[in-house]
């Protein structure tokens, strides 16, 4: 029997404004870049950081899952943000969940664990260039200062009146990652693009 199944090669969020978002960064002249990381893996976790599951499942991913509120902690291609006293987002590389949910399970064993891959709910808009801080400013109310929100740290926020998970990565000239659900991705990297204007118009 032929196989019937739709093969439709799978499309990003953001696919629409990659060209945009390029030209702003081009135009900016440095200032600020914008782009699309598409697809990344993104695996929420609960469990009891103070169970035996903490400790196995940090063991599996070769990181130790963070328990100070609002921090960062990535090894090789895995990023664990804290969300909640028993919640965690590990982000990998793209066409790993599969893998990353089977780890984190056989990690845990009996011990009680919620393993849900989220990877569709968000994409991930990256901020950088030196004038970052100051183009997220416009629209988020949190103190974005280094010394405040310095690498390896996140929060659960609103930016231009959307939730976002922010992410500043662990090198400053890395910028952040805006996590955002994908229903409000196009109406996001249109704030941002405004918001941009003054360093892109």
């Amino acid at each position: 029997m032929a196989d019937t199944a739709l093969t439709a090669p799978l499309r990003s969020p953001l696919s629409h404004a990659t060209d945009r978002l390029a030209a702003a960064t081009r135009t900016s002249g440095g200032a600020v870049r914008l782009a699309e990381l598409p697809f990344l893996t993104q695996v929420n976790v609960r469990l009891d950081p103070k169970g035996a599951a903490a400790d196995a499942v940090g063991l599996a991913l070769g990181l130790q899952l963070p328990v100070e509120p609002g921090t960062v902690v990535r090894a090789g291609e895995l990023t664990a943000l804290w969300l909640g006293p028993d919640e965690w987002l590990v982000v990998g590389p793209p066409g790993g969940r599969r893998g990353l949910e089977n780890r984190i399970r056989e990690a845990a064993g009996d011990e009680p664990v919620s393993v849900v891959d989220v990877s569709a709910q968000r994409t991930t808009l990256l901020v950088a260039g030196p004038r970052a801080h100051d183009l997220l400013a416009h629209g988020c109310s949190l103190d974005l200062h280094p010394r405040v929100f310095g690498p390896g740290r996140c929060a659960q926020t609103t930016l231009g009146r959307t939730q976002v998970v922010l992410v500043a990565r662990d090198d400053p000239r890395a910028g952040f990652w805006v996590l955002v659900r994908s229903s409000f991705a196009g109406y996001l990297s249109d704030w941002l693009l405004d918001a941009a204007v003054e360093w892109t118009g």
